[in-house]
This record gives C-alpha cells, structure tokens and sequence, in this order.
C-alpha cells in the first residue's frame, strides 16, 4: 500500500533533517541531489522544516551565487540543549551540548568517599546546574547518565547495588526534580562506553563485538547483530563477578573479590605493577595510577624491554580469562579493550591479549584498543541523550 500524502511528508522532513545533521548546511539544490526529491517537494519540506523552527537559512553557497537557490539551510542547533554526566563513584563529570551534539561546556567534580548522601547529590545537581549555566542553556531538553550498577530493564532505574555510593540512585531523582522539563535516563556506564566506540571508536565497523572495561572495576558491555544486550535482570556484562583462577577465593552475590575483579581491577593492577618493579609517585590503588602504569610500561618498551615486557605479559595472561570466557560464550569475533586501561595498554597490550585468547579458543577473535577510553561514557551518554531529542524534535507531525 502506497505512504500516504502526510506520510509521505513526514518522511521525506526527517530525510532532509538526517542529512542536515551528518553533511551540515545544504542548499535546497544539494537536498534535491542527495534526497532524489523533485524540485517543488524540496521547496514544500524547507517550508515546513522552517515553519516549525527546525532549520533556518544560516549562510549562502558561494561568494559568486546570489538568490534563493544559494541559500544554505541548517539545523537550528538552540532549539535544545543537552546534557551528559558520567558518574563515577569517586566524582561526576558533565558535558552541555546544542542538538546535533557540538560540545560547549564541560566540568568535572570529585566527590570523596566520606561525602553524606545530601552533600554529594547537591554537588551533583549544581554541576549541572552550572556547566548549563556556561553553555547558555536556559533549559535542559534531555539529560543522559552513565554510572555503575544494573539498570532495572522493566522501569529503567538504576538498581541499588552493594558497593556504590547512595547519592548514585538519588542523583537521578534530584535532577528530575530540579530540571522538571528535562527529559532524564541513566543507563550503565560500560554499555554506553560500548555504544560510543560502536558509533565513533574502535568498534565502528562491527555489529558484533564485547567491550571489556577496564578501569576503576572491570565490567563487560555485549552488543550482537547491531543490538546492545542487557539480560532479563539487566546484569549482562557483570564480569567482575565471574568466577577464574587465580584469585584466593571464589566472588559472591554481593562482592565481586575473588572475581575477574581481584584480576583486573585497578587495585590488582597496581599491586601487579610494583611486583615487576613498577610504581607510580603516590601509588594509589585508583583509576588514574593503574592507567598510568600501564601507559608507562608501554613507553618503556624500547628501552627496558624486559620489566615493561614482563608486566605486560602477566597483565595480559589475566585479561584474556576474562576475555577467553566471553568469546566461548559469544563468539564475538571481536574483543574491545576499554575505559583508561584499556586505551593506555593500546596496541602493545591488545596484541598480547588477542595472542592468549587464540590460544585458548579456537573461535577467531580480534582484540583492539579502545579509541575513547574513559571518554566513552561521556560521549555514549552524549549520543544516547541526542538521538532521544532527535528522535522527539525531528518525529513525524501534521505540519
């Protein structure tokens, strides 16, 4: 059955708008090209795109063009703003953008250990608050978040999890409650990591593939035939969890130690270090100082082959436990190394993994370096929270 006339319409307005989004201002000639539309349906769609403020004319094409035909219409980026936090359990970092995703302000803030529930979440909410304030926001349209923890699959809320701070599930509601035209989601920070280097990162050729996070913890992010997969209970990817050798104990429902965790995470990673010599100033068990050991021995390679090589290798026997497992499992037939570990081991680090795991599984599987690290989240959460506002501004209506 033929689209009818409306239909018809609404289509070709979100053609148009899809196009203006990735090519950036077009003329009414280039839209007739690149839509295959006749002359007077273009005409008809920048009339009504115009009419409902969602492209204007923002320039013409050429010093030597003069007249309507010259005219370059884009997107009115300020018809919405923006908003994307990654929320860590040692802080919150912000971004603000204009519709199609451009970036203009962004702010982080620690927040300690020691920080009560109240404290924390106002710290939060006026980060927001404030880098809105910078961007020239007068109103949030779509607010995306990225944090730690299961996500409930049935009401989309961060479920309370053992091990993260309180003021992460308040955090939601607050900004909810401050922001009340603001559209506000969370989804877990290592998928989000996984759909930004899916769209912009190292995985942008594949629709199948597992990111394995690592950073502060360990976590997994599975995304098969194009799909991000959360699991009935919203657990996919809860590889901290799972049970290896090498570890003096065995995890439980509310620890992961004894988990792929006590293997790969930050701590293990930094104590595995000093057993090969090596050491950052400080030598905190965090986020930072296992990245920056692991970026260390990698820039040593040249020089002090054999520590820098060493640690490599052991790091690496752990990484592909987990990495073999998921592949057993999935055959993913492509492994991403994430967050700031993953992109400090680089190439150096992914090699050596993706040498163990072919070893250990006869599925073929390549292993890659992250190209966003600890960005991902950010940038993930950006791109769900624009495609949201895209989805809502740009849906089909009786124009």
């Amino acid at each position: 059955m033929p689209a009818s006339p409306s239909t018809a319409r609404a289509i070709n307005d979100r053609l148009a708008l899809r196009l203006l989004q990735r090519e950036g201002p077009l003329t009414a000639g280039q839209l007739k090209q690149l839509t295959g539309l006749s002359r007077p349906s273009v005409a008809d769609l920048v009339e009504r795109l115009t009419a409902a403020g969602l492209i204007a004319v923002v320039g013409e094409a050429g010093a030597q063009r003069r007249g309507p035909n010259a005219k370059l219409y884009g997107i009115v980026v300020d018809r919405a703003h923006l908003a994307a936090l990654d929320v860590r359990t040692e802080g919150v970092s912000v971004v603000v953008s204009d519709l199609v995703g451009k970036v203009l302000a962004k702010a982080s803030v620690p927040i300690g250990g020691d920080t009560g529930t109240g404290p924390a979440v106002e710290q939060a909410v006026a980060l927001v608050e404030r880098v809105a304030k910078e961007a020239g926001a007068d109103r949030l349209h779509t607010v995306g978040i990225g944090a730690p923890g299961l996500i409930d699959p049935a009401s989309g809320e961060l479920r309370n999890s053992t091990g993260l701070p309180a003021w992460h599930r308040r955090l939601v509601a607050a900004l909810q409650e401050r922001l009340p035209e603001a559209r506000v989601s969370v989804e877990n920070e290592t998928n989000l990591a996984a759909l930004a280097e899916q769209r912009d990162g190292a995985a942008r050729d594949r629709d199948t593939f597992v990111l394995l996070w690592l950073g502060h913890g360990t976590g997994a992010a599975v995304v098969l035939d194009g799909a991000l997969r959360r699991g009935a209970s919203g657990g996919t990817g809860e590889i901290g969890f799972l049970p290896v050798p090498g570890t003096t104990g065995l995890p439980s429902a509310v620890d992961c130690e004894g988990g792929f965790h006590s293997l790969a995470g930050a701590a293990a990673i930094v104590e595995l270090a000093r057993a090969y010599g090596l050491t950052v100033e400080g030598g905190a068990a965090d986020e930072p100082s296992a990245a920056g050991l692991v970026r260390d021995a990698v820039a040593r390679l040249p020089h002090d082959p054999e520590s820098a090589s060493r640690f490599l290798d052991a790091l690496a026997d752990r990484l592909a436990i987990g990495a073999a497992s998921v592949v057993a499992i999935l055959d993913p037939g492509c492994v991403v190394l994430g967050g700031e570990v993953g992109q400090a081991g680089g190439e150096a680090l992914a090699r050596r993994v993706q040498e163990r795991v072919r070893r250990m599984s006869p599925l073929a599987t390549v292993v890659r370096p992250s190209s966003l690290g600890g960005d991902a989240v950010l940038r993930g959460a950006l791109l769900t929270a624009r495609d949201a506002a895209q989805d809502e501004l740009f849906a089909p209506q009786d124009r």
